[in-house]
């Protein structure tokens, strides 16, 4: 990957619905060459998808929670996880826990429901986020890039 590719992803991390033609101008390529480096970005995996980011609270997502989870029942943890719309990531970890969970929910008290639904998988520890000071970092820095 060239310093062009990475400057493409940092315009791209930043704007994903901008046009290639804009893009290609952002990074000194024509529409034709910037469309086909961000064909060859996807078909290699670097771009895997994109996204709508949606604010939580919005859409009544008023609590965002981290439980810490230890559980002998990976299997069945897991399957609980994938069909609770309350978990939106999963990450397994090392450690004395085995998964560490980020739950959003209406409201504490709707965690605390969530809590008792998962009392049967094992323990946990559960982190309230009280605010998000850094609440998202871009993977591509732009402080190094050249046109």
């Amino acid at each position: 990957m060239d310093q062009i590719d990475k400057n493409i992803l940092f315009h791209m991390e930043n704007q994903a619905r901008m046009s290639m033609t804009e893009l290609g101008k952002l990074v000194g390529l024509s529409q034709p060459a910037v469309t086909e480096r961000v064909k060859r970005l996807e078909e290699r995996g670097v771009i895997e998808e994109y996204r709508t980011v949606i604010n939580p609270q919005k859409i009544g997502k008023h609590s965002i929670s981290y439980l810490l989870f230890r559980t002998r029942e990976c299997s069945a943890f897991l399957d609980f996880c994938r069909s609770s719309p309350e978990v939106v990531e999963c990450y397994r970890v090392s450690g004395e826990h085995n998964y560490l969970i980020k739950v959003m929910t209406d409201s504490i008290a709707s965690l605390e429901l969530f809590g008792v639904q998962c009392d049967k998988y094992g323990t946990y520890t559960t982190l309230i986020a009280m605010s998000s000071p850094i609440d998202h970092k871009n993977l591509i820095e732009g402080t190094n890039l050249l046109v």
